[in-house]
């Protein structure tokens, strides 16, 4: 998939789940008035779906775009739902991926909740330093849940404590 292409989109119906073998994603919500916000970005490596729409068979909550050229593995969740039924190393790999989809959204609730705009990041660049390399600006300022002009002070702030 190219960039800008989107995989679904608020409202669709998409009941796959997708593994992203190569590039980078970005999901994010889009408000009523077109404001966008940054729920994640997706890594070679890592899974990405929309479980209420696969599970639930509820519209997608959020918009998945590709942000570089991707290769995804599309994995249709009846089908992987029932083999982890029927097959335990298959559910507890499921179990895995599950877990650490909650996780993720654990952590990123407890850094909305209780760090600052500068520790939040402060520990994206120590977790995910390639994302500040890859991801726009304005979307890592997105993602932080501030203006680019409050990420700038910051990293101008980070830059000036190193030396």
């Amino acid at each position: 998939m190219e960039p800008g292409e989107h995989v679904f989109r608020q409202g669709d119906s998409d009941r796959k789940l997708y593994l992203v073998r190569e590039g980078l994603l970005k999901a994010y919500y889009l408000s009523n008035e077109g404001k966008e916000t940054i729920k994640s970005f997706i890594l070679p490596g890592d899974f990405i779906g929309s479980l209420s729409a696969a599970y639930k068979r509820e519209a997608c909550s959020f918009n998945l775009v590709c942000e570089e050229s991707s290769v995804l593995v599309p994995v249709d969740f009846d089908v992987i739902y029932q083999a982890s039924r029927e097959n335990a190393a298959i559910g507890s790999k499921m179990l895995d991926v599950l877990l650490g989809l909650a996780m993720k959204k654990e952590r990123r609730e407890m850094e909305f909740l209780s760090l600052s705009a500068e520790d939040r990041y402060r520990q994206l660049l120590e977790r995910s330093p390639e994302l500040i390399e890859r991801v726009k600006q304005k979307d890592v300022a997105r993602y932080l849940g501030i203006t680019p002009v409050a990420l700038s002070r910051i990293r101008k702030r980070s830059q000036e404590r190193q030396g």
